[in-house]
């Protein structure tokens, strides 16, 4: 048996018997810790000699969720971190410190979705959460800057789980923009547009400012638009802001162009 799948049979250990039974309605905690692997694999930065990954994971779980153990919190958080620690070796990976996991509850989630946020913080940082304990042991020095976190990714089981049944396939959250005919994925939490090349999204338009507005995301399930003191304004349908919520199909007007915000789930 893998040093993996031994860590992975210790989490599901943690809830045998009638907690395992009550956790089937629930997030599984197996599957906490397959997808934070997937997280550290898709948010790898190659630098010269070495791929850097993400060594804070903030976990947002729906508040019934959570409360199913609590009791359990602290020793669910450990075996996480050791999950994370055992992936990155195989994988070769380079880590800033040794990987924290961070619990957070969500009333914006329902029983059974979780989302996930990464970065990279130096060693010795203090966590963005304080309620989840960090590895111990002195973290390498590397000379990496810091980032700020990701956007949240959300993973929502595609129908409600069953008892005695292996939990479904989730689905991706994507966010997108879509302007003069192109659409642009959002991946970081945060996107300017403007004239200014150094933009995230570049618009090609005379009566649009350098750095016009912004897109970010407010918390792991909602998006904002935010008017960075332009000439000329924004507009969110037809009306204009200095800062408002998003929503699937939102069109947003600056200068003379117009962007369609859009989210879809697959």
């Amino acid at each position: 048996m893998s040093v993996l799948r031994t860590i992975e049979s210790k989490i599901e250990g943690l809830f045998e018997g009638v907690f395992g039974r009550a956790f089937r309605t629930h997030v599984q905690p197996v599957e906490l810790a397959r997808k934070l692997a997937k997280e550290m694999d898709e948010h790898r930065s190659v630098s010269v000699s070495r791929v850097y990954v993400p060594n804070e994971y903030t976990v947002y779980l729906a508040p019934a969720d959570r409360a199913q153990f609590a009791s359990y919190e602290g020793s669910l958080v450990g075996e996480l971190q050791e999950y994370l620690v055992e992936h990155a070796r195989r994988e070769g990976y380079a880590l800033l410190s040794p990987p924290r996991v961070l619990m957070a509850s969500d009333g914006d989630l329902a029983v059974g979705e979780f989302g996930i946020a990464t970065r990279i913080a130096t060693p010795g940082e203090q966590p963005s959460l304080p309620s989840a304990p960090v590895a111990s042991g002195p973290p390498p020095v590397v000379a990496v800057a810091p980032e700020p976190p990701a956007a949240t990714m959300i993973y929502r089981p595609v129908e409600p789980l069953v008892a005695d049944e292996p939990p479904p396939p989730v689905e991706r959250e994507t966010v997108t923009l879509t302007l003069d005919g192109r659409t642009v994925p959002i991946r970081a939490s945060r996107v300017v547009l403007g004239r200014s090349r150094e933009c995230d999204v570049r618009v090609d338009d005379g009566n649009v400012s350098r750095r016009h507005c912004e897109v970010v995301q407010d918390g792991p399930t909602s998006w904002a638009l935010v008017d960075l003191d332009s000439t000329n304004g924004t507009e969110l349908n037809g009306r204009q802001i200095d800062r408002a919520p998003l929503a699937d199909g939102d069109r947003i007007t600056i200068g003379d162009t117009d962007v369609v915000f859009a989210r879809s789930r697959g």
